[in-house]
C-alpha cells in the first residue's frame, strides 16, 4: 500500500513540479510538466480536487446532531481561507511568523477536522 501511495504521490508532483524529479533515487533523468509555472492551472487542479473531496464526504457523511452540520462548513470555510490567503496573501513578515503559522495551520485543522468528523455519521451511498 505505501508503494502505490509513493507511486500516485510522485505522478501528482510530475504534473505540478518543473523537471526536478528523478524516477528512481539517484537517477540521471528528471522529470516535471511544470503546472507551478502557471498561476491559473494549480487554483484550478487543486480546487477541483478540494471540491471533490467535499462532495465525497458529504455523500458518506451526514451529521448526527447541531454540531455535525455546522462545524464542517466552518472548517471548510477556513481552509478555504487558508489557502486563498497562501496564494494570494503576502509573504510572512519572518521566519518566526511562518513557523507560528505552519503549526497553528497544520495542526488546528487536524484537530478541527476530529471533532467535527465525531459529530458526523457514515451513511451507505447513494
Amino acid at each position: 500500500m505505501v508503494g502505490l501511495l509513493a507511486v500516485s504521490h510522485w505522478v501528482l508532483d510530475w504534473v505540478t513540479h518543473r523537471p526536478d524529479l528523478p524516477l528512481w533515487p539517484g537517477g540521471a533523468g528528471r522529470f516535471g510538466l511544470g503546472l507551478w509555472n502557471s498561476v491559473a492551472g494549480p487554483l484550478v487542479i487543486e480546487s477541483g480536487m478540494f471540491i471533490a473531496g467535499i462532495v465525497v464526504y458529504f455523500r458518506c457523511t451526514q451529521p448526527r446532531d447541531r454540531t455535525g452540520r455546522y462545524a464542517m462548513g466552518s472548517l471548510l470555510a477556513v481552509l478555504t481561507f487558508f489557502y486563498l490567503a497562501d496564494r494570494f496573501g503576502r509573504p510572512p513578515p519572518s521566519e518566526q511568523a511562518l513557523g507560528w503559522f505552519a503549526l497553528v495551520g497544520g495542526w488546528l485543522p487536524v484537530a478541527w477536522s476530529d471533532w467535527a468528523d465525531r459529530h458526523r455519521v457514515t451513511v451507505s451511498v447513494r
